[in-house]
């Protein structure tokens, strides 16, 4: 069975006006298109053919840039909207929100660091939020790496993760990375962020 395009549980102006339409559309149906297609044709009649993505991620030093580049950019933009809502924002409560402050002292903390892992990511990339050994931890990939990866130096299981690379945000905000991550809080879906973190566990 071939990768295919998540189909988005919203729609593309639903996360407006802190993530624009035209910006979703391109996103979605170019970027994440793309990288599924790419993925698809890279692991064509090779032994990856049937495993999962996580299965593919786990041992991606052993493979080639294009499964590499393409399964990461698969992986994360996947993630990506499912961690986005229009019924986003705010904080999270439960579980989730004791190993937040656990690991960080408050949400505000989290927040802070979450946001400044976003902001300095030099180039492309992403800033994660992952359960490592029981513990939340808050790390960043360049390009589409991700923690799942065996050699990224940011292993866990990505529970949150934001999208780093101009395509994700220059339409609207220009050259204010800054600006968009703090708008990006405004769509985050807390409720499916602590799904990920029970299945993690």
């Amino acid at each position: 069975m071939a990768f295919e395009l998540p189909k988005l549980p919203y729609e593309y102006k639903a996360l407006e006006p802190h993530i624009d339409a035209k910006t979703m559309e391109i996103h979605h149906s170019k970027h994440h298109a793309g990288y599924t297609s790419k993925l698809n044709d890279a692991i064509a009649g090779t032994s990856l053919e049937g495993k999962t993505i996580e299965e593919i991620l786990a041992n991606i030093s052993s493979q080639s840039a294009g499964v590499r580049n393409n399964g990461g950019g698969f992986y994360n933009h996947c993630l990506f909207w499912e961690v986005m809502s229009p019924n986003g924002g705010g904080k999270p409560s439960g579980e989730l929100a004791e190993m937040i402050n656990s690991a960080f002292g408050s949400f505000e903390e989290f927040k802070t660091l979450f946001s400044n892992a976003a902001a300095t990511q030099f180039g492309s990339g992403w800033a994660w939020l992952c359960l490592k050994d029981g513990k939340l931890v808050v790390c960043s990939t360049p390009n589409q790496d991700n923690p799942l990866m065996d050699n990224v130096g940011c292993n866990g299981t990505p529970i949150l993760g934001i999208d780093v690379w101009e395509h994700a945000y220059y339409l609207n905000y220009q050259n204010r990375r800054p600006d968009y991550i703090e708008a990006f809080f405004n769509v985050v879906d807390w409720n499916k962020v602590a799904e990920k973190l029970n299945k993690a566990k």
